[in-house]
């Protein structure tokens, strides 16, 4: 019997489009089941969620069922139309408390999930219901006008300036500059965004809670 080729199946890949045009193939969880999951826990029909998302329902029906893999601007809209962000599509929710176990990360062995702004590697990705999601991401936005309006979603976000220098924008504060060292703890519900004001692209460790 024929096995299907990976490649083609876009339950078990999605395509990361990086900025010079190159395609890394990066293996995340049944995407379609987790955003089916996600649209039933608030109770969503498929076409309150695909209009909350700015997508045709055909299309969110095909992406649930495994049947096309989402471009990063549908995983964005997705992402938005939740009120999740982009990493959160991609790891479960904590349901239960879990003891005695340990995930090692080597260095760029993460998974890598780009999208227009942010390049992020998720960490830890072989733990299921994590109580945080961690993961390292290059900012690759120069300008706040690059977002579609404010990042927001469930839960509260660490953030630590591991290389460059950004500046960090909050709906409720005003804008601050980081560099290399520094921190900050907020509620993740209030919109934020994040850009790099050095020369290269910038890179933090953000740490979000789930469930």
């Amino acid at each position: 019997m024929t096995q299907p080729d990976p490649q083609s199946d876009p339950r078990s890949i999605i395509r990361v489009a990086r900025e010079s045009g190159e395609q890394v193939s990066v293996e995340p969880l049944d995407l379609g089941e987790r955003v089916r999951d996600l649209r039933k826990a608030r109770g969503w029909t498929l076409e309150q969620a695909a209009r909350q998302a700015g997508l045709a329902r055909s299309t969110l029906s095909k992406i649930e069922n495994g049947q096309m893999s989402p471009t990063f601007e549908a995983l964005k809209k997705l992402a938005e139309g939740l009120s999740i962000s982009v990493p959160q599509l991609f790891t479960p929710p904590s349901r239960t408390q879990v003891t005695g176990r340990m995930a090692l990360t080597r260095g760029g062995e993460g998974q890598h999930v780009a999208t227009v702004t942010y390049e992020h590697e998720l960490l830890a990705g072989a733990l299921t219901r994590k109580q945080m999601l961690p993961y390292r991401a290059r900012i690759r936005a120069r300008r706040f006008e690059e977002f579609e309006g404010w990042i927001r979603h469930d839960g509260e976000e660490f953030l630590y300036v591991l290389t460059g220098v950004i500046r960090l924008y909050t709906e409720f504060y005003e804008p601050v500059e980081m560099r290399r060292g520094d921190s900050a703890y907020y509620d993740a519900s209030m919109g934020h965004n994040v850009i790099s004001l050095s020369p290269e692209d910038a890179t933090i460790l953000w740490v979000t809670s789930l469930g």
